[in-house]
């Protein structure tokens, strides 16, 4: 049996390793899409605490895209692996077509996910950035990247599981690093759930929606 049924359910075991920011008000959730949405909005639910998200996109391997040699993030940011780009020879030539490729559908999401929403405030606030797990952590490195310039209080990462030694090089990146379960060896983020379907467009909306309406009427 697997750890976590679904994304949602993850999210509900993570929440309950942040108790401690539930309620405060400078703590501010921030979502990876469109997987670490669902969790988050469990995390930021039982907190009491707002919900938004913060754009980053993998830069796959041209032969084997699953794998990230690196990723962009909102403001412009971008971080590559230069180990898995030198093992796999990946040329300058394809990576600027694959970065051009990855802003275009940052941009899409920026524009569908806030709409008219103005951006959040980051600085001196304690952020917990969430995705579904952590396997190379190319992406959250470059969410954290790209956060850092606002100077936020502190920045908290949160994942229902990753992989040991993303988990240990986040240790001397950002203030906290929080994880459900640590397995020996990762395999793949989706082996531990039973459900790990692809989060569509409308539903990271429709959670953001919610967790928006839902703050206001508390």
């Amino acid at each position: 049996m697997t750890p976590f049924r679904d994304r949602r359910q993850a999210g509900k075991l993570l929440a309950e390793k942040l108790t401690k920011y539930a309620n405060l008000p400078d703590v501010l959730v921030l979502a990876l899409p469109r997987g670490g949405v669902p969790v988050a909005f469990e995390v930021a639910k039982t907190l009491n605490v707002p919900l938004d998200v913060f754009i980053v996109r993998k830069l796959g391997v041209p032969s084997h895209t699953e794998l990230a040699m690196g990723a962009i993030a909102t403001g412009g940011v971008c971080f590559l692996d230069r180990e898995i780009v030198r093992s796999f020879d990946v040329s300058d030539t394809a990576i600027d077509l694959i970065k051009q490729h990855e802003t275009k559908e940052l941009k899409r999401r920026e524009d569908s996910y806030r709409k008219n929403r103005p951006a959040p405030n980051f600085r001196d606030r304690a952020i917990i950035l969430v995705d579904d797990g952590l396997a190379t952590g190319a992406t959250m490195r470059a969410a954290v990247m790209a956060l850092k310039p606002y100077e936020p209080k502190c920045i908290v990462v949160a994942v229902p599981v990753a992989a040991t030694q993303s988990f240990s090089q986040f240790g001397a990146e950002v203030d906290e690093v929080v994880s459900v379960i640590l397995p020996e060896r990762l395999w793949a983020i989706g082996h531990w759930y039973d459900n790990f379907s692809q989060t569509t467009d409308q539903e990271v909306c429709s959670l953001l929606e919610q967790a928006n309406y839902q703050l206001s009427t508390t």
